[in-house]
């Protein structure tokens, strides 16, 4: 049998193999890079980025749950400026896509990121719509369908790279959005960004984070997000990168069965730094047993 391509084209953005890093859960790449050779990850979505650097939240930001993690960290980073000056030349090092990931107050914010980002050497942009909108009371901009359709109408229109929308499952119909950002230009999305959920400890009669509420990751949200990915796989024509609650390499299969081109490994890098490698080695093994020449072809390929 010949050589198993491993390549997978996401409208464009063309990836060596279908293993990429969940934002936020892999920081620049160079964290890791003491673990595993970053050649074999087939993109990196760095961590959320933001205009100017932020600290993040006050107090307790990560709480570790019976199946999974609640955080609460706050868009922590250093600063687009500086994520150009320093992490690109370092990721440039290897054969990984880089995927920076936006965040932003409000449109314009977004905008402005697009721009910035567009000029230097990345090779896509994740555009994150489930963070705080300050100008709409604090509602995420990935639950208001209007909003949705405003900022990715209007990133896309100053976006000179590959567009990716990461979506949110705090919604009631994930596929009327997934539409709406088909719709607007999106070259692809991603999903799903973190659950919403709440720790309490019962001594101090308190909430664990200082901001109440915080992002649920890990395998308790793998039933959702693997049924969000076959709903929209079966709603929109482009690609999904597929993510929450992957483990191994059964988990990423599940969610490329279902429909997403590629995936990405989040929580799972904490526990284990080497997760993403032994994926890669599982659906290598999975193609082989089936005989599959090309990875593409198991893709959406649920009876």
């Amino acid at each position: 049998m010949h050589k198993i391509d491993l390549s997978v084209n996401l409208n464009g953005l063309m990836l060596h193999n279908p293993i990429t890093v969940a934002s936020g859960t892999f920081g620049f790449g160079r964290e890791y890079a003491d673990y595993i050779n970053l050649n074999n990850i087939g993109a990196i979505a760095v961590k959320g980025l933001t205009l100017e650097e932020r600290q993040g939240n006050e107090g307790i930001r990560i709480v570790e749950t019976p199946m999974g993690m609640l955080n609460s960290v706050g868009l922590q980073n250093p600063g687009v400026k500086i994520f150009i000056k320093d992490e690109i030349p370092f990721l440039r090092q290897y054969k990984s896509k880089i995927i920076a990931n936006i965040n932003g107050n409000n449109i314009e914010e977004y905008c402005e990121m697009a721009r910035i980002l567009s000029d230097e050497d990345i090779d896509a942009l994740e555009l994150n719509i489930s963070c705080p909108n300050v100008k709409n009371g604090g509602l995420a901009f990935g639950t208001n369908p209007d909003v949705v359709r405003e900022v990715v109408s209007r990133v896309r229109a100053v976006a000179k790279k590959h567009l990716m929308v990461k979506l949110s499952p705090n919604v009631t119909d994930i596929k009327a959005i997934a539409k709406i950002v088909e719709e607007e230009g999106a070259d692809s999305i991603s999903l799903i960004n973190t659950l919403s959920g709440m720790a309490v400890d019962i001594h101090k009669r308190k909430p664990v984070l200082h901001r109440i509420s915080g992002g649920l990751s890990g395998p308790a949200v793998k039933p959702v997000a693997l049924r969000m990915v076959y709903d929209v796989a079966q709603t929109v024509k482009i690609p999904i990168l597929g993510m929450g609650g992957i483990q191994n390499a059964t988990d990423a299969i599940e969610f490329i069965l279902s429909g997403a081109s590629a995936i990405a490994v989040g929580t799972a890098n904490f526990s284990n730094p080497k997760a993403t490698q032994e994926i890669l080695e599982g659906i290598t093994a999975y193609l082989t047993q089936y005989e599959e020449e090309k990875y593409t072809s198991i893709i959406g390929a649920l009876r």
